[in-house]
Protein backbone atom coordinates (compact mmCIF):
# COMPACT_ATOMS: atom_id res chain seq x y z
CA UNK A 1 0.00 0.00 0.00
CA UNK A 2 3.28 2.34 0.58
CA UNK A 3 4.29 1.61 -2.79
CA UNK A 4 1.16 1.94 -4.58
CA UNK A 5 0.11 5.39 -3.08
CA UNK A 6 2.87 7.28 -4.36
CA UNK A 7 2.37 5.17 -7.89
CA UNK A 8 -1.89 5.90 -7.86
CA UNK A 9 -0.89 9.94 -7.42
CA UNK A 10 1.23 9.99 -10.26
CA UNK A 11 -1.08 8.27 -12.19
CA UNK A 12 -3.73 11.06 -11.55
CA UNK A 13 -1.35 13.53 -12.14
CA UNK A 14 -0.61 12.41 -15.36
CA UNK A 15 -4.19 11.31 -16.93
CA UNK A 16 -5.48 14.98 -15.57
CA UNK A 17 -1.83 16.41 -17.50
CA UNK A 18 -3.06 14.23 -20.32
CA UNK A 19 -6.77 15.07 -20.57
CA UNK A 20 -5.36 19.44 -20.42
CA UNK A 21 -2.64 18.37 -23.01
CA UNK A 22 -5.61 16.96 -25.78
CA UNK A 23 -7.68 20.32 -25.11
CA UNK A 24 -8.11 22.14 -28.55
CA UNK A 25 -9.81 24.93 -30.10
CA UNK A 26 -12.07 24.13 -32.82
CA UNK A 27 -13.04 26.67 -34.57
CA UNK A 28 -16.27 26.65 -36.72
CA UNK A 29 -16.47 29.01 -40.46
CA UNK A 30 -14.61 31.37 -38.85
CA UNK A 31 -16.08 34.00 -41.00
CA UNK A 32 -15.17 37.55 -39.13
CA UNK A 33 -11.79 38.75 -37.93
CA UNK A 34 -12.77 38.39 -34.17
CA UNK A 35 -12.09 34.54 -34.67
CA UNK A 36 -8.78 35.58 -35.17
CA UNK A 37 -8.56 37.51 -32.28
CA UNK A 38 -9.11 34.86 -29.94
CA UNK A 39 -5.49 33.51 -31.41
CA UNK A 40 -3.16 36.57 -31.14
CA UNK A 41 -1.47 35.43 -28.39
CA UNK A 42 -0.53 31.64 -26.98
CA UNK A 43 -3.21 30.33 -25.36
CA UNK A 44 -2.18 28.83 -21.77
CA UNK A 45 -2.80 25.19 -20.98
CA UNK A 46 -4.17 24.73 -24.82
CA UNK A 47 -2.78 22.85 -27.84
CA UNK A 48 -1.43 24.49 -30.19
CA UNK A 49 -3.04 22.48 -32.86
CA UNK A 50 -5.72 24.26 -34.23
CA UNK A 51 -8.83 22.55 -35.79
CA UNK A 52 -10.43 24.28 -38.24
CA UNK A 53 -13.54 23.43 -40.20
CA UNK A 54 -15.13 25.82 -42.49
CA UNK A 55 -16.64 26.31 -45.89
CA UNK A 56 -14.08 27.15 -48.68
CA UNK A 57 -14.04 31.02 -48.67
CA UNK A 58 -12.01 34.59 -48.26
CA UNK A 59 -13.57 34.41 -44.61
CA UNK A 60 -11.61 31.04 -43.82
CA UNK A 61 -8.82 32.44 -45.59
CA UNK A 62 -8.53 35.17 -43.86
CA UNK A 63 -7.94 33.62 -40.34
CA UNK A 64 -6.02 31.19 -41.88
CA UNK A 65 -3.19 33.93 -42.85
CA UNK A 66 -3.75 36.03 -39.55
CA UNK A 67 -2.90 33.05 -37.54
CA UNK A 68 0.43 32.25 -40.18
CA UNK A 69 1.03 36.17 -39.19
CA UNK A 70 0.90 35.67 -35.67
CA UNK A 71 3.69 33.14 -36.10
CA UNK A 72 5.93 35.21 -38.38
CA UNK A 73 5.93 37.89 -36.49
CA UNK A 74 8.83 39.29 -34.64
CA UNK A 75 7.76 40.11 -30.81
CA UNK A 76 5.57 37.74 -29.12
CA UNK A 77 5.28 35.13 -31.95
CA UNK A 78 2.75 32.33 -31.63
CA UNK A 79 3.38 28.74 -32.75
CA UNK A 80 -0.19 27.85 -33.89
CA UNK A 81 -0.52 24.91 -36.27
CA UNK A 82 -3.31 24.19 -38.48
CA UNK A 83 -5.64 20.97 -39.05
CA UNK A 84 -8.22 22.00 -41.58
CA UNK A 85 -10.95 20.22 -42.71
CA UNK A 86 -12.14 23.29 -45.44
CA UNK A 87 -15.03 21.82 -47.02
CA UNK A 88 -18.68 22.38 -47.76
CA UNK A 89 -19.67 19.28 -45.28
CA UNK A 90 -17.46 20.80 -43.01
CA UNK A 91 -20.27 20.60 -40.51
CA UNK A 92 -20.68 16.95 -40.76
CA UNK A 93 -16.97 16.70 -40.03
CA UNK A 94 -17.27 18.72 -36.51
CA UNK A 95 -19.48 16.12 -34.90
CA UNK A 96 -16.84 13.58 -34.95
CA UNK A 97 -14.87 15.39 -32.80
CA UNK A 98 -14.25 14.33 -29.02
CA UNK A 99 -15.68 15.25 -26.15
CA UNK A 100 -14.05 18.32 -23.62
CA UNK A 101 -12.75 20.26 -26.20
CA UNK A 102 -13.77 23.97 -27.24
CA UNK A 103 -15.70 25.35 -29.80
CA UNK A 104 -15.12 29.28 -31.11
CA UNK A 105 -17.83 29.86 -33.02
CA UNK A 106 -18.16 33.08 -35.78
CA UNK A 107 -19.57 32.92 -38.44
CA UNK A 108 -23.18 34.16 -39.49
CA UNK A 109 -25.06 35.61 -36.78
CA UNK A 110 -28.66 33.93 -38.22
CA UNK A 111 -26.97 29.80 -37.56
CA UNK A 112 -25.22 30.61 -34.72
CA UNK A 113 -27.39 29.41 -32.52
CA UNK A 114 -28.03 26.32 -34.08
CA UNK A 115 -24.14 25.58 -33.97
CA UNK A 116 -23.89 26.47 -30.37
CA UNK A 117 -26.87 23.91 -29.83
CA UNK A 118 -24.38 21.20 -31.51
CA UNK A 119 -21.26 22.10 -29.92
CA UNK A 120 -23.04 21.57 -26.43
CA UNK A 121 -25.09 18.61 -27.31
CA UNK A 122 -21.35 16.87 -28.65
CA UNK A 123 -19.91 17.51 -24.92
CA UNK A 124 -17.99 20.85 -26.64
CA UNK A 125 -17.05 23.81 -24.25
CA UNK A 126 -18.12 26.96 -26.47
CA UNK A 127 -17.31 30.95 -27.00
CA UNK A 128 -19.10 32.30 -29.38
CA UNK A 129 -18.51 35.97 -30.96
CA UNK A 130 -21.76 37.72 -30.61
CA UNK A 131 -24.48 37.86 -30.81
CA UNK A 132 -26.01 34.17 -30.06
CA UNK A 133 -29.05 35.21 -31.21
CA UNK A 134 -30.81 37.90 -33.53
CA UNK A 135 -34.36 37.36 -33.66
CA UNK A 136 -37.02 36.90 -31.15
CA UNK A 137 -38.22 33.40 -32.28
CA UNK A 138 -34.60 32.17 -31.84
CA UNK A 139 -35.17 32.68 -28.11
CA UNK A 140 -36.37 29.27 -26.85
CA UNK A 141 -33.00 27.74 -28.83
CA UNK A 142 -31.06 30.36 -26.45
CA UNK A 143 -32.71 29.30 -23.02
CA UNK A 144 -32.24 25.61 -24.16
CA UNK A 145 -28.31 26.09 -25.18
CA UNK A 146 -27.80 27.45 -21.45
CA UNK A 147 -29.59 24.57 -19.93
CA UNK A 148 -27.71 22.19 -21.79
CA UNK A 149 -24.46 23.70 -21.05
CA UNK A 150 -25.40 23.71 -17.33
CA UNK A 151 -26.87 20.08 -17.43
CA UNK A 152 -23.68 18.90 -19.09
CA UNK A 153 -21.25 20.68 -16.72
CA UNK A 154 -20.08 22.87 -20.07
CA UNK A 155 -18.57 26.54 -19.93
CA UNK A 156 -19.92 28.76 -22.40
CA UNK A 157 -19.04 32.60 -22.35
CA UNK A 158 -20.55 35.46 -24.95
CA UNK A 159 -17.55 37.59 -26.30
CA UNK A 160 -18.38 40.52 -24.54
CA UNK A 161 -14.91 41.97 -24.70
CA UNK A 162 -16.19 46.05 -23.31
CA UNK A 163 -16.52 44.14 -20.18
CA UNK A 164 -13.14 44.19 -19.62
CA UNK A 165 -12.31 47.92 -21.32
CA UNK A 166 -10.54 49.42 -18.75
CA UNK A 167 -12.52 52.71 -19.19
CA UNK A 168 -15.72 51.31 -18.55
CA UNK A 169 -14.62 49.17 -15.33
CA UNK A 170 -13.47 52.61 -13.67
CA UNK A 171 -17.37 53.89 -14.93
CA UNK A 172 -18.79 50.92 -12.79
CA UNK A 173 -16.80 51.37 -10.06
CA UNK A 174 -17.09 55.56 -9.90
CA UNK A 175 -20.91 54.21 -9.55
CA UNK A 176 -20.96 52.30 -7.13
CA UNK A 177 -19.47 55.39 -4.84
CA UNK A 178 -22.52 57.33 -3.21
CA UNK A 179 -20.86 60.37 -2.25
CA UNK A 180 -19.87 60.46 -6.34
CA UNK A 181 -22.55 59.07 -7.92
CA UNK A 182 -25.56 58.99 -5.53
CA UNK A 183 -28.20 56.67 -6.59
CA UNK A 184 -29.69 55.87 -10.10
CA UNK A 185 -32.28 57.77 -11.19
CA UNK A 186 -35.25 56.64 -12.65
CA UNK A 187 -35.77 59.15 -15.62
CA UNK A 188 -38.91 59.69 -17.94
CA UNK A 189 -39.37 58.42 -21.39
CA UNK A 190 -39.09 61.71 -22.07
CA UNK A 191 -35.35 62.38 -20.02
CA UNK A 192 -34.28 58.43 -19.80
CA UNK A 193 -31.67 58.27 -16.91
CA UNK A 194 -29.59 56.13 -19.42
CA UNK A 195 -28.32 56.64 -22.65
CA UNK A 196 -26.56 54.10 -24.72
CA UNK A 197 -25.21 54.90 -28.11
CA UNK A 198 -22.62 54.07 -30.76
CA UNK A 199 -22.05 54.38 -34.34
CA UNK A 200 -19.75 51.87 -36.24
CA UNK A 201 -17.87 52.09 -39.27
CA UNK A 202 -18.20 49.33 -41.76
CA UNK A 203 -14.98 49.95 -43.64
CA UNK A 204 -12.17 48.89 -41.41
CA UNK A 205 -8.70 47.95 -42.10
CA UNK A 206 -6.72 45.08 -41.18
CA UNK A 207 -2.41 45.58 -41.78
CA UNK A 208 -3.57 48.50 -44.25
CA UNK A 209 -6.07 47.21 -46.59
CA UNK A 210 -9.93 47.20 -46.54
CA UNK A 211 -11.28 44.28 -43.71
CA UNK A 212 -13.52 42.85 -46.25
CA UNK A 213 -16.83 41.60 -45.29
CA UNK A 214 -19.18 38.65 -46.45
CA UNK A 215 -22.13 39.92 -48.40
CA UNK A 216 -24.33 38.26 -46.02
CA UNK A 217 -23.21 40.88 -43.02
CA UNK A 218 -25.44 43.11 -45.54
CA UNK A 219 -28.59 41.09 -45.22
CA UNK A 220 -30.45 42.12 -41.93
CA UNK A 221 -31.66 38.62 -42.06
CA UNK A 222 -28.44 36.75 -41.84
CA UNK A 223 -26.51 39.07 -39.64
CA UNK A 224 -29.19 41.28 -38.02
CA UNK A 225 -30.33 44.71 -37.40
CA UNK A 226 -27.62 47.00 -35.09
CA UNK A 227 -29.42 46.57 -31.77
CA UNK A 228 -29.44 42.88 -32.13
CA UNK A 229 -25.39 42.87 -33.33
CA UNK A 230 -23.45 45.41 -31.36
CA UNK A 231 -26.02 46.68 -29.30
CA UNK A 232 -25.77 43.72 -27.05
CA UNK A 233 -22.60 45.30 -25.88
CA UNK A 234 -24.35 48.45 -24.58
CA UNK A 235 -27.11 46.05 -23.11
CA UNK A 236 -24.71 44.29 -21.67
CA UNK A 237 -22.78 47.22 -19.84
CA UNK A 238 -25.60 48.86 -18.70
CA UNK A 239 -26.64 45.54 -16.43
CA UNK A 240 -22.92 45.18 -15.42
CA UNK A 241 -22.62 48.53 -14.06
CA UNK A 242 -25.84 49.20 -13.01
CA UNK A 243 -26.42 45.94 -11.07
CA UNK A 244 -22.90 44.09 -10.55
CA UNK A 245 -23.07 40.83 -10.16
CA UNK A 246 -27.12 40.58 -9.82
CA UNK A 247 -29.20 38.41 -11.80
CA UNK A 248 -31.64 40.32 -14.15
CA UNK A 249 -34.97 38.64 -14.64
CA UNK A 250 -36.58 39.16 -18.08
CA UNK A 251 -39.93 38.53 -16.94
CA UNK A 252 -40.22 40.68 -14.41
CA UNK A 253 -37.31 43.69 -14.79
CA UNK A 254 -37.37 44.70 -18.47
CA UNK A 255 -40.60 46.38 -20.50
CA UNK A 256 -39.75 47.07 -23.65
CA UNK A 257 -41.26 50.57 -24.63
CA UNK A 258 -40.99 51.51 -27.72
CA UNK A 259 -38.52 50.77 -30.79
CA UNK A 260 -37.69 51.72 -34.69
CA UNK A 261 -35.19 50.91 -37.41
CA UNK A 262 -34.03 52.69 -40.47
CA UNK A 263 -32.03 52.32 -43.27
CA UNK A 264 -28.42 53.41 -44.70
CA UNK A 265 -27.99 53.09 -48.69
CA UNK A 266 -24.94 51.58 -50.63
CA UNK A 267 -23.54 51.91 -54.08
CA UNK A 268 -22.66 49.16 -55.71
CA UNK A 269 -18.93 50.27 -55.94
CA UNK A 270 -19.17 50.94 -52.17
CA UNK A 271 -20.47 47.61 -51.86
CA UNK A 272 -17.76 46.25 -54.40
CA UNK A 273 -15.08 47.99 -51.92
CA UNK A 274 -16.44 46.56 -49.23
CA UNK A 275 -17.06 42.55 -49.83
CA UNK A 276 -14.75 42.34 -52.56
CA UNK A 277 -17.72 41.20 -54.64
CA UNK A 278 -18.48 42.70 -57.75
CA UNK A 279 -22.37 42.20 -57.88
CA UNK A 280 -25.51 42.03 -56.14
CA UNK A 281 -26.04 38.64 -54.71
CA UNK A 282 -29.11 37.23 -55.01
CA UNK A 283 -30.20 37.06 -51.41
CA UNK A 284 -29.91 40.68 -51.47
CA UNK A 285 -31.43 41.60 -54.78
CA UNK A 286 -35.25 42.59 -52.99
CA UNK A 287 -33.10 44.91 -50.64
CA UNK A 288 -31.83 46.58 -53.95
CA UNK A 289 -33.78 49.62 -55.67
CA UNK A 290 -31.92 52.11 -58.29
CA UNK A 291 -28.79 50.21 -58.31
CA UNK A 292 -28.61 51.09 -54.48
CA UNK A 293 -28.70 48.60 -51.62
CA UNK A 294 -31.53 49.67 -48.52
CA UNK A 295 -29.24 48.43 -45.78
CA UNK A 296 -32.10 48.75 -42.87
CA UNK A 297 -29.86 48.03 -40.12
CA UNK A 298 -30.01 50.67 -37.39
CA UNK A 299 -32.51 51.10 -34.65
CA UNK A 300 -33.06 52.61 -31.86
CA UNK A 301 -35.44 51.83 -28.64
CA UNK A 302 -36.87 52.79 -25.15
CA UNK A 303 -36.69 50.52 -22.22
CA UNK A 304 -37.20 50.14 -18.67
CA UNK A 305 -34.41 48.11 -16.72
CA UNK A 306 -35.81 47.24 -12.86
CA UNK A 307 -37.37 50.61 -13.31
CA UNK A 308 -34.89 52.79 -14.33
CA UNK A 309 -35.71 54.35 -18.03
CA UNK A 310 -33.30 53.73 -20.71
CA UNK A 311 -32.50 54.86 -24.78
CA UNK A 312 -30.32 52.92 -26.65
CA UNK A 313 -29.33 54.25 -29.90
CA UNK A 314 -27.27 51.59 -32.27
CA UNK A 315 -26.15 52.72 -36.43
CA UNK A 316 -23.93 51.60 -38.51
CA UNK A 317 -22.05 54.13 -41.44
CA UNK A 318 -20.99 53.15 -44.52
CA UNK A 319 -17.08 55.40 -43.33
CA UNK A 320 -16.97 57.11 -40.07
CA UNK A 321 -16.24 60.62 -40.73
CA UNK A 322 -13.07 62.06 -39.59
CA UNK A 323 -11.26 58.57 -38.18
CA UNK A 324 -12.05 54.68 -39.20
CA UNK A 325 -13.26 54.60 -34.99
CA UNK A 326 -16.30 53.81 -34.05
CA UNK A 327 -18.13 56.20 -31.08
CA UNK A 328 -19.77 55.46 -27.79
CA UNK A 329 -21.86 57.01 -25.31
CA UNK A 330 -22.47 55.23 -21.97
CA UNK A 331 -24.39 57.68 -19.60
CA UNK A 332 -25.76 56.97 -16.18
CA UNK A 333 -27.80 60.24 -14.79
CA UNK A 334 -27.38 59.17 -10.67
CA UNK A 335 -28.77 61.55 -7.62
CA UNK A 336 -25.81 63.88 -7.20
CA UNK A 337 -23.94 63.48 -10.80
CA UNK A 338 -23.95 61.98 -14.47
CA UNK A 339 -21.28 59.63 -15.37
CA UNK A 340 -20.24 59.51 -18.64
CA UNK A 341 -18.00 57.49 -20.82
CA UNK A 342 -17.69 59.38 -24.51
CA UNK A 343 -16.03 58.42 -27.73
CA UNK A 344 -16.12 60.70 -30.09
CA UNK A 345 -14.51 63.12 -32.30
CA UNK A 346 -14.52 65.66 -29.42
CA UNK A 347 -11.96 63.12 -27.54
CA UNK A 348 -10.11 62.50 -31.01
CA UNK A 349 -11.74 59.29 -30.40
CA UNK A 350 -10.33 58.12 -27.36
CA UNK A 351 -12.68 57.09 -24.54
CA UNK A 352 -12.45 59.48 -21.02
CA UNK A 353 -14.26 59.39 -18.44
CA UNK A 354 -16.21 62.61 -17.41
CA UNK A 355 -18.22 62.91 -14.36
CA UNK A 356 -20.74 66.20 -14.28
CA UNK A 357 -22.27 67.39 -11.34
CA UNK A 358 -25.51 67.98 -10.74
CA UNK A 359 -27.23 71.46 -10.76
CA UNK A 360 -26.91 72.89 -7.24
CA UNK A 361 -24.76 70.20 -6.19
CA UNK A 362 -21.29 71.09 -3.84
CA UNK A 363 -18.63 70.79 -6.89
CA UNK A 364 -15.60 70.97 -4.29
CA UNK A 365 -17.19 68.48 -1.89
CA UNK A 366 -18.19 66.58 -4.99
CA UNK A 367 -14.15 66.70 -6.17
CA UNK A 368 -13.02 65.49 -3.03
CA UNK A 369 -15.06 62.43 -2.77
CA UNK A 370 -14.22 61.73 -6.18
CA UNK A 371 -10.23 62.26 -5.22
CA UNK A 372 -10.62 59.56 -2.25
CA UNK A 373 -12.22 57.52 -4.39
CA UNK A 374 -9.38 57.76 -6.80
CA UNK A 375 -7.15 56.72 -3.86
CA UNK A 376 -8.92 53.72 -3.01
CA UNK A 377 -9.00 52.28 -6.51
CA UNK A 378 -5.21 53.21 -7.11
CA UNK A 379 -3.80 49.48 -6.45
CA UNK A 380 -5.96 48.35 -9.64
CA UNK A 381 -6.00 51.54 -11.53
CA UNK A 382 -3.26 53.35 -10.54
CA UNK A 383 -1.85 57.08 -12.25
CA UNK A 384 -5.41 58.36 -12.46
CA UNK A 385 -5.78 61.97 -12.40
CA UNK A 386 -8.50 64.79 -12.69
CA UNK A 387 -9.30 67.86 -14.39
CA UNK A 388 -12.42 70.37 -13.70
CA UNK A 389 -12.75 72.25 -17.35
CA UNK A 390 -15.80 73.78 -15.44
CA UNK A 391 -18.59 71.92 -16.42
CA UNK A 392 -17.02 68.34 -15.76
CA UNK A 393 -14.57 67.05 -14.10
CA UNK A 394 -12.49 64.20 -16.59
CA UNK A 395 -10.93 61.33 -14.99
CA UNK A 396 -7.88 61.38 -17.09
CA UNK A 397 -5.96 57.63 -17.76
CA UNK A 398 -2.62 57.55 -18.54
CA UNK A 399 -2.20 55.99 -21.90
CA UNK A 400 0.50 53.26 -20.48
CA UNK A 401 -2.00 52.03 -18.33
CA UNK A 402 -4.91 51.97 -20.96
CA UNK A 403 -2.19 49.52 -22.52
CA UNK A 404 -1.82 47.75 -19.26
CA UNK A 405 -3.02 44.17 -19.23
CA UNK A 406 -3.24 43.19 -22.88
CA UNK A 407 -6.18 43.19 -25.22
CA UNK A 408 -9.49 42.67 -24.41
CA UNK A 409 -9.80 39.56 -25.99
CA UNK A 410 -7.29 38.15 -24.44
CA UNK A 411 -8.76 38.88 -21.02
CA UNK A 412 -11.85 37.35 -22.26
CA UNK A 413 -9.94 34.05 -23.26
CA UNK A 414 -7.87 34.05 -19.95
CA UNK A 415 -11.72 34.48 -18.44
CA UNK A 416 -12.96 31.67 -20.29
CA UNK A 417 -10.69 29.48 -19.85
CA UNK A 418 -10.93 29.00 -16.16
CA UNK A 419 -14.47 27.96 -16.60
CA UNK A 420 -13.63 25.52 -18.84
CA UNK A 421 -11.38 24.16 -15.91
CA UNK A 422 -14.20 24.59 -13.56
CA UNK A 423 -17.78 24.69 -14.61
CA UNK A 424 -19.15 25.56 -11.27
CA UNK A 425 -17.13 28.58 -10.79
CA UNK A 426 -19.27 30.52 -13.83
CA UNK A 427 -21.45 32.89 -12.00
CA UNK A 428 -24.61 32.37 -11.03
CA UNK A 429 -26.11 35.70 -12.76
CA UNK A 430 -24.35 34.94 -16.35
CA UNK A 431 -27.34 32.40 -17.09
CA UNK A 432 -30.07 35.22 -17.19
CA UNK A 433 -28.06 38.17 -17.90
CA UNK A 434 -27.57 36.27 -20.99
CA UNK A 435 -31.25 35.91 -21.50
CA UNK A 436 -32.32 39.58 -20.26
CA UNK A 437 -29.70 40.69 -22.81
CA UNK A 438 -30.86 38.97 -25.90
CA UNK A 439 -34.68 39.48 -24.75
CA UNK A 440 -33.99 43.27 -24.84
CA UNK A 441 -32.19 42.91 -28.09
CA UNK A 442 -34.33 40.89 -30.46
CA UNK A 443 -37.92 41.96 -29.07
CA UNK A 444 -36.65 45.42 -29.89
CA UNK A 445 -35.97 44.47 -33.33
CA UNK A 446 -39.73 42.02 -33.12
CA UNK A 447 -41.18 45.60 -32.34
CA UNK A 448 -39.59 47.98 -34.37
CA UNK A 449 -40.95 45.62 -37.46
CA UNK A 450 -44.05 45.83 -36.28
CA UNK A 451 -44.05 49.82 -35.87
CA UNK A 452 -43.15 50.17 -39.59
Amino acid sequence: MKVLAPLLIVGVAYVMQAAETQRHMIVIDPDHSHAAAVFARQIPDVSNVVHVYAPPGQGVTAFLDSLSAFNRRSQNPTSWQIESHITPDFLSLVSKEPRGNIAVITGPNNLKIDRILASLRAGQNVIVDKPWIINRNEFAKLEEALTTAEHNHLAFYDGMTERFNLVYQIQRELMQDASVFGRPLTGTPENPAVELENIHSLIKYSRGKVNLRPPAFLDVRQQGEAIADVGTHLVDLEMCTLFPDRAIDYKSDVKILKAAHSPIFLTLPEFTRLTGEKAWPAFLKGAVHDDRLEYDCNSKALYTLRGIYTSISDRWEYESAGALTDTYLVLYRGTRSTIRVRQSKLENYVAEIDVIPNAGENVAALTAALQHRLKQLSGAFPNLTLQNNGKAIRVSIAAEDRARGGSMFARLVERFLSYVRDPASIPAWEKPNMLAKYYITTTAVALAGKSQ
